[in-house]
Parts: C-alpha cells; sequence; structure tokens
C-alpha cells in the first residue's frame, strides 16, 4: 500500500521547521493556513500572530496573505504554527545589527502602558518614560500612532528585553546641530536669536539650536540692575557675537552691541553752549562724571565746578545728585563732554556801598559829601 502523500510531507517536517503558508480563512481567534507546496493545512492561533496582545486576528492579518511561519506542534496531519516566533528570529538578528552599529531607524509606538511606550519590532521593545523625549512628558496618550526615531540602548535576547531610546536620537541631534553652529559663526556676526532664560548675571539667548549668554554688562548701554528690566523669556532678539569658545562650547553674545551707540544722539541732542540736567555718576580727584543721556557721561573739571575754591569734588557734590550743567565742549570722535557747573551759579558780588548813596528828604547825605567834610578837617 503506498503511504499516504500528507503522512510522508508530515514526517518530514518537526517542531522548529519553518514554511510558507498561505492564509485561507481568517477566524476571531486562529487564522488558517494552507502550506504552500502541499495539501497540509495550518493553524495560527491570535497568541502566535504578533509580539503585541492581539483582539482581532484581522488587525494583523488578511486573507490570500502570503506568510513565513514556523511549526510549534504537530497534531496527526494539522500543523500548529506560529508567526510571532519568526519575526522574532529576523528581529533580534535585525537589533543585534542596530545595537552594536548604533543605527537610527524609524518605528510606530504601538501602544501606551504605565512607565513608557510600547513599539513592535517582531519582539517587544519598551520605551521608558524618561527616555522619550529630552524634556519632562506628563501625558503620554498623544504617542501611540506616532512613529518616532530611536536606538537600541539595551539588548538582552534571553530575557527577551529590548530597551529603546528616542531622547538618545534627540540628544546626538541637537549635540551634532550645537557643533556644526559653533563651527559655522564667527566672531562679529549679528544674528537673530530668542531669550530662553533670565538670570541675576545676564540672559541665555537661542541662536538656532545653542545657546549664547548676554551678560548683563552687554544687555543695554544704561546701567540696570535686573536683566529683566530690558529683556523676558520669549522675546526675539538681536545678538552680536563677541567670542566663540569651541573646544567648551560657549558663546559670548551682545545685545547691546546692535542698538544705536548712546553717543551717536549727542550732536542731535546738544550744542556747545547748551544748558541740560545731569546725574553725578563718579567723584575723583580731578573732577565729576556727569551723565546727561543714557550712557553718555561728561566731566565737570575741579576747576567748573564751583565759584569758590574747593580741595576736592566731594565737597560741594555727592553721586547720584542731580546738577545743571552747562555744554562747554563736544568730541563726538573721542566721546569727550566737558561740562561746567561754576558757570551757571550766580557771581560772587562786590561789596554793597548803596547805604552810602541814599539821600532823602530828610537830611540824608551823598557820600561824597562825606568824603569831602573828611579832608576839610585834614587840611586844618
Amino acid at each position: 500500500m503506498v503511504e499516504d502523500m500528507n503522512q510522508v510531507e508530515v514526517k518530514n517536517l518537526e517542531v522548529g521547521s519553518r514554511v510558507t503558508g498561505i492564509v485561507t480563512k481568517v477566524e476571531e481567534k486562529q487564522v488558517l493556513v494552507s502550506i504552500d507546496g502541499s495539501k497540509l493545512d495550518g493553524i495560527i492561533p491570535i497568541s502566535e500572530l504578533s509580539s503585541l496582545h492581539v483582539e482581532k486576528a484581522t488587525d494583523v492579518v488578511s486573507d490570500g496573505q502570503e506568510l513565513e511561519l514556523k511549526v510549534t506542534k504537530i497534531e496527526d496531519e494539522l500543523l500548529v504554527l506560529s508567526k510571532k516566533a519568526v519575526d522574532a528570529d529576523q528581529a533580534w538578528e535585525d537589533l543585534q545589527e542596530k545595537f552594536e552599529s548604533k543605527e537610527v531607524f524609524e518605528a510606530e509606538v504601538k501602544d501606551v502602558v504605565k512607565g513608557g511606550l510600547v513599539v513592535d519590532l517582531g519582539v517587544r521593545g519598551f520605551v521608558p518614560a524618561s527616555l522619550v523625549e529630552n524634556y519632562f512628558v506628563d501625558d503620554f496618550s498623544e504617542y501611540k500612532g506616532k512613529t518616532l526615531t530611536f536606538k537600541v540602548v539595551e539588548l538582552e535576547k534571553e530575557k527577551n528585553r529590548v530597551i529603546l531610546s528616542h531622547r538618545a536620537v534627540v540628544e546626538e541631534e541637537m549635540h551634532n546641530k550645537k557643533h556644526e553652529l559653533l563651527d559655522s559663526i564667527e566672531t562679529g556676526q549679528v544674528l537673530k536669536g530668542t531669550v530662553q532664560r533670565i538670570t541675576d548675571f545676564g540672559a541665555f539667548v537661542d541662536i538656532g539650536g545653542v545657546d549664547g549668554l548676554v551678560h548683563i554688562s552687554q544687555l543695554s548701554y544704561e546701567h540696570i540692575v535686573n536683566p529683566s528690566e530690558v529683556v523676558e523669556e520669549g522675546q526675539k532678539v538681536n545678538v552680536k557675537v563677541l567670542s566663540v569658545d569651541r573646544d567648551n562650547e560657549r558663546i559670548s553674545l551682545s545685545i547691546k552691541e546692535t542698538l544705536p551707540g548712546p553717543w551717536s544722539q549727542v550732536t542731535e541732542k546738544f550744542s556747545n553752549g547748551d544748558v541740560t540736567e545731569g546725574t553725578v555718576k563718579r567723584l575723583v580727584s580731578f573732577g565729576a562724571f556727569v551723565e546727561v543721556l543714557p550712557g553718555v557721561e561728561g566731566l565737570v573739571h575741579i576747576s567748573q565746578i564751583s565759584n569758590r575754591h574747593i580741595g576736592t569734588p566731594q565737597e560741594v557734590l555727592s553721586e547720584g545728585e542731580k546738577v545743571q550743567v552747562k555744554i562747554l565742549d563736544i568730541n563726538e570722535s573721542d566721546q569727550r563732554i566737558s561740562l561746567s557747573i561754576r558757570e551757571l551759579e550766580e557771581p560772587e558780588q562786590d561789596q554793597d556801598y548803596s547805604q552810602y548813596t541814599q539821600s532823602d528828604d530828610t537830611g540824608g547825605f551823598q557820600l561824597g559829601e562825606m568824603i569831602g567834610d573828611k579832608l576839610k578837617k585834614l587840611k586844618k
């Protein structure tokens, strides 16, 4: 008797054999397939369709689809098959290569679970919450179905452990972009930026993927106590590059140097001989520096402070005091202004002899009469 062909085919197969099957019917909890090139039938339980939980078999396969499968059990003339096992074998090979080469790849987020995201890579990949972004994320619900870039950061086949990181990709991109920018910018360039953070000593400005520091002294020509007096977070600003330290990844910037200098307004506002109000900023042995415009100080030489002789400016002036000054000379090219307070003071009056020149109808006398009487007495 000739042995049944199906029995021969079954004897040639064993658990772990790889076969190709065509989906003939998709049921709710299983899939029926015909084995390519033979009359054997196979069944794929829903649990063997994917490394992830599957609600309906139709979510994974469809009628007529060709699948690579692995035999997991042989029951009479029926083969119990697994799609998940074949996918896993291939996935571990691919993941090992990606892990060793640190390859960046794309994958879809299949599910959001407590503590992170789940990705189907043929095996279950897990993205811990701390490795999703380089900033805190409160709600991950919007990530489901989203395609992200990943790196494999941990891989243990024996424990079926695959840890992925999107954050590593983001940080690497930022690092590369930062170095490209550091290599491209030069001292003296004027760039557009956004104020990111404000501190007591200045403001950090993002100039396209890298932050530079605008020291408080470079924020304004006017003296300020706190940077928030002139800038706010999110503000768009122009900045000038003062220096680039590529080794330490530091950039020094200036907002002040992109603004019109205070001396550009001096000749428009003042001429020699003008009188204006100013604030005493500094007292030195040879005079006083008085601010007449924001960022513009002129010198009142000690000889121009008072009509009377003084030993030091502190005898008559104090820092912060408001004073009236007269413009003596403007030297715009050297950014110098000579000022005078003395020329606005009343000159000291000569001795008043008016009492001696008074006369009235009640017998008053003139100074001349008084002197004449004295001369007559001398002659006698």
